[in-house]
């Protein structure tokens, strides 16, 4: 049993998951998902990186097991060419099927789907720490050294290698303009002390060299 597969069943079994055979069904088909091979950077390095977030500042969330559960659905389908937030809107269901044969209870379902889908747009209201934990850790790479993110925004341009360059220039711009256009990138005070000035210079550094 590797780490990953470990780390679920604890979280599912600490949220309230019932069937154990359920749960390991539910771990195999997230995994499948995240190591897909036309994925380049929504893989399992990034579920890792979000879920080692979410459990450095779980302190600071009323409902740390949603959370985590919610960062193992949040990008369980990916697919480059879907439109809008069909991605995310696609890992909410599948996520909440999967949780409900697993016996999690229906709320704790009805949290992970909503949690889910705030991952579209990244906008989270003042009183909603579960929330800013997932969006802070789901864009914590935007605040990584200059290198690193370079790395990152070459993986999301060869997830995308089927657009036309002009076309992904334009998108991608436009993705980074929603971004830097958010009251705050991160909501939870440590976070947004540690990484807001950084990642907003990343992000404005990529927009320049697209424009």
């Amino acid at each position: 049993m590797d780490d990953l597969t470990a780390r679920w069943r604890e979280t599912a079994r600490a949220a309230g998951a019932t069937d154990p055979a359920a749960v390991d069904r539910a771990g195999a088909r997230l995994l499948a998902g995240w190591r897909e091979p036309h994925r380049r950077y929504h893989d399992e390095a990034h579920l890792r990186a979000v879920l080692d977030v979410v459990d450095a500042y779980a302190a600071l969330a009323p409902h740390p097991d949603l959370v985590r559960l919610a960062a193992w659905c949040h990008d369980a389908v990916y697919d480059p060419r879907a439109a809008g937030d069909a991605n995310e809107r696609a890992s909410a269901d599948l996520g909440g099927e999967l949780l409900a044969a697993a016996g999690l209870p229906a709320a704790t379902v009805t949290g992970v789907r909503r949690l889910v889908l705030l991952t579209a747009g990244h906008a989270v209201g003042p009183d909603d720490p579960d929330g800013a934990l997932l969006c802070d850790a789901d864009l914590a790479v935007l605040a990584a050294p200059p290198e690193r993110y370079d790395r990152y925004a070459a993986a999301i341009r060869a997830e995308y290698a089927h657009v036309p360059d002009p076309d992904f220039r334009a998108g991608r711009a436009a993705v980074l303009r929603r971004l830097l256009a958010l009251p705050a990138l991160y909501r939870l005070p440590e976070p947004h002390a540690r990484w807001e000035s950084r990642a907003r210079a990343n992000l404005s550094r990529e927009l320049s060299g697209l424009t």
